[in-house]
């Protein structure tokens, strides 16, 4: 090819990529609405349980209600918005890592029935009532879904994981519990409650498990030391007054040690055997999450269908460690143009490492640091206009918006295998740390090669995982 036929295509090549990506390069942030939603957060007459009054009352798929943490849970020790944001980013750190560590786990082979809860590193019970150890230990466990246990069912608030892979809640009698919003669990107040022996099929699938008098137990520890042990046993489980299942397989727990505040225990949304879409044969569930300092609550919804209007993305599997739900991210664009990033960055390599997750624990979205750095650089070149202000915690680019009521900022979007790309809101990526008017880009980086993508990115948004189809959807608007 000669060099003029060679200029000719490279500047065809360049105005296909630019009249295929989103003309748009701005979208405009309500900045006051933001700040006053902080301060809404911190009255304390400002929140009202929904319970599952939006749920209807017929409907063919399963659901439960969603609800933001601080809508259940209302923690006395901040008295500011700022320290609340430091307590929610010290939760996510200590969530990154306990993902991580799994990870490099399952990668390195080693054995999980030899890991035993390390109590050194249990944080004392005084440490609860301080604002940056406050949380469920695997890190900052921000909705709550709303789960009926038993027979007949008892409502509990259980925080909902995609990254985990065994249900588990607090039960009596209690050897060691912390504090919880509900009642804690009574076995002998349901007739559905059953224990398993140690043959059965569930405790098998167990990565810790151990036998006494023909019981089987369980074991789930966590990055920080925390853990909660006990009985698996089957229960029947209630979706809202969508319906129920029984014998589902859940951990039982008599000793509940370390960061657990609020809710009586989780509920596993894993791509594990033991997980609840796994145990109830779903073939797709789905989320939607409010915004977290919301008043409101949505739901999580098992075997409906995908929105017509989704921009959806391949799911991928990792043949590594199967809890994880890695999605097809290829790219990120700012200002409608395509960062420069080198697609195998989000790539699961032959070795299990790397790749992209969408995880419902984790709050802020974490990129290796070559794609930060180019997303951060993008950003604040196209975001002068902007006044520049001191980091946060872990956000480094940050800026003082006191003096706007409203303003343009540069637009942000995930760019998925198949063409497909997801614009986000300017409120899932410009956040507020305090009730002053000081936002931050809600990114950092990560020196792991594994990136997730964290729920404020996701807020607003109903992402969908159709388990038979292997695809993730995402509907903006839809919550």
């Amino acid at each position: 090819m000669s060099s003029s036929h060679s200029l000719l295509f490279l500047s065809l090549l360049t105005l296909s990529l630019y009249t295929t990506t989103s003309a748009t390069t701005t979208t405009t942030l309500d900045v006051a609405a933001a700040v006053q939603t902080t301060l809404d957060l911190l009255n304390p007459t400002s929140f009202q349980q929904q319970a599952d009054k939006i749920l209807p009352q017929n409907t063919s798929s399963l659901k439960f209600t969603i609800h933001p943490r601080s809508s259940v849970h209302v923690s006395h020790n901040h008295h500011d918005y700022g320290s609340l944001t430091l307590a929610r980013l010290a939760r996510d750190s200590v969530r990154v890592n306990s993902i991580v560590t799994k990870l490099d786990l399952a990668i390195s082979g080693t054995n999980k029935s030899e890991m035993k809860p390390d109590k050194s590193m249990m944080l004392k019970p005084e440490d609860l009532s301080t604002p940056i150890t406050s949380g469920i230990s695997q890190g900052s466990g921000e909705y709550f879904a709303r789960v009926g246990l038993g027979t007949p069912p008892q409502l509990y608030y259980m925080v909902i994981d995609t990254g985990s892979d065994v249900n588990w809640l607090q039960c009596q009698p209690c050897n060691d519990c912390y504090q919880q919003t509900d009642p804690i669990f009574r076995p002998s107040a349901s007739s559905s409650y059953n224990e398993l022996t140690c043959s059965a099929q569930q405790c098998a699938a167990l990565d810790i498990t151990a036998c006494r008098m023909n019981h089987c137990l369980y074991q789930v520890s966590y990055g920080d030391g925390s853990f909660t042990v006990g009985k698996l046993v089957t229960e029947t489980v209630t979706f809202g007054r969508s319906g129920s299942v029984p014998k589902v397989a859940l951990g039982c727990g008599n000793d509940n040690e370390g960061l657990f505040v609020g809710a009586a225990g989780l509920l596993a949304l894993g791509g594990g055997t033991l997980s609840l879409p796994s145990q109830i044969k779903a073939t797709s569930f789905s989320y939607c999450l409010v915004n977290r300092d919301s008043k409101t609550a949505s739901t999580l919804d098992f075997n409906s269908a995908a929105p017509p209007n989704s921009v959806t993305a391949p799911l991928l599997r990792n043949p590594r460690i199967k809890t994880y739900l890695y999605v097809g991210l290829t790219g990120i664009s700012v200002g409608g143009r395509p960062l420069s990033i080198p697609p195998s960055i989000f790539a699961v390599d032959d070795s299990g490492r790397g790749g992209a997750i969408v995880d419902s624990g984790t709050a802020v979205t974490r990129l290796q640091t070559q794609a930060y750095n180019a997303l951060r650089d993008a950003f604040t070149k196209q975001a002068r206009s902007l006044k520049p202000t001191t980091g946060f915690s872990l956000f480094d680019t940050c800026f003082d918006l006191s003096s706007l009521r409203r303003v343009a900022v540069p637009t942000v979007a995930f760019n998925f295998a198949g063409g497909k790309t997801l614009s986000l809101k300017p409120e899932n990526y410009l956040i507020p740390v305090d009730s002053r008017g000081k936002f931050c880009l809600a990114f950092a980086p990560t020196d792991s090669p594994l990136s997730i993508i964290g729920n404020v990115q996701h807020q607003g948004t109903r992402v969908g995982y159709d388990l038979r189809k292997l695809i993730v959807s995402f509907t903006p608007h839809n919550c």
